[in-house]
């Protein structure tokens, strides 16, 4: 018969281990993406990656300029961000505080049902209908831009701004609301004033993992957004963003090449800028835990 004592030792043992092996894959994680990028750095040197041209194949000078897709990712996750997180969050409202249960029972798995489409299968409805609307509604040559993609994203974010939002929305004490009542405050005050401001550190982190979806998405903008890698802010052209790139050249790349040192650079810099999401998540949580 095992002690308590030594039960408790053993447990200790197995969690501190589980969360030992999470900061050991992050750290193996950056440490084979700067193995591989480096190279890069001292040829042909990382002043490259600051050019306007993005043509590792070119026959005459090979360019590896990155910032046309660095503005087409910020570009398509822009829009998305501005689409879905009004969207995401009235919705999460409604469903939380304004919905009967019946309404409840009839939303909450059509949002749960959203969120696990296969986003190869989104990125078929973006090329089927939502391209051709894009196309027709503003006159365009083609219906693959970055609006296409963006629209195709906040659909994927919006899922997981909802579920997020609503759970911390419902989880304000009652009493909150039933002292706010009390004092003679209508329902929708009540919602706004008191509920809301009181959920509002679930509700940033929700949309924070809502924008991470978005970054992170690949399969569904290198469907829709044209693949173009042109330095624009037009939203109704053909963008190409870091992520495509990498899933499409990332296969027929030679190992070891320029080219090659070139995608991973993409996923340092892909890499840094969920870093940065994650500082200023953290950042906005804490100060609206402290007020």
């Amino acid at each position: 018969m095992v002690s308590p004592l030594w039960q408790d030792k053993a447990v200790k043992i197995i969690l501190q281990s589980a969360a030992a092996m999470s900061v050991l894959i992050v750290l193996l994680i950056f440490v084979f993406l700067g193995r591989e990028s480096a190279p890069f750095v001292t040829e042909p040197g990382a002043q490259e990656l600051l050019g306007s041209r993005w043509n590792p194949v070119s026959f005459e000078k090979e360019l590896f300029g990155i910032i046309p897709l660095f503005t087409g990712s910020l570009l398509v996750t822009l829009l998305a961000t501005i689409m879905a997180v009004p969207f995401g969050v009235c919705a999460a409202i409604y469903i939380a505080e304004v919905a009967t249960p019946t309404e409840r029972e009839f939303f909450k798995p059509f949002v749960e049902m959203l969120a696990g489409i296969p986003s190869v299968v989104l990125g078929f409805f973006g090329l089927i209908v939502v391209a051709p609307l894009v196309k027709s509604a503003f006159g365009l040559q083609t219906g693959l831009t970055a609006l296409t993609g963006a629209l195709l994203l906040a659909l994927m974010a919006i899922p997981t701004i909802i579920t997020i939002s609503e759970d911390a929305i419902r989880s304000v004490p009652h009493s909150y609301k039933e002292a706010s009542l009390a004092l003679g405050a209508s329902r929708i005050q009540t919602i706004f004033k008191v509920t809301v401001p009181a959920a509002l550190s679930g509700i940033i982190a929700a949309i924070m993992l809502g924008i991470g979806r978005v970054i992170g998405e690949t399969m569904t903008v290198m469907m829709v957004t044209g693949n173009a890698a042109i330095l624009t802010a037009n939203p109704l052209a053909s963008v190409r963003t870091l992520t495509a790139t990498v899933a499409a050249e990332m296969g027929e790349v030679p190992f070891g090449s320029h080219h090659y040192r070139a995608l991973f650079c993409i996923g340092v810099v892909l890499l840094l800028m969920t870093f940065v999401l994650n500082v200023i998540a953290q950042r906005v949580l804490k100060r609206y835990r402290i007020g």
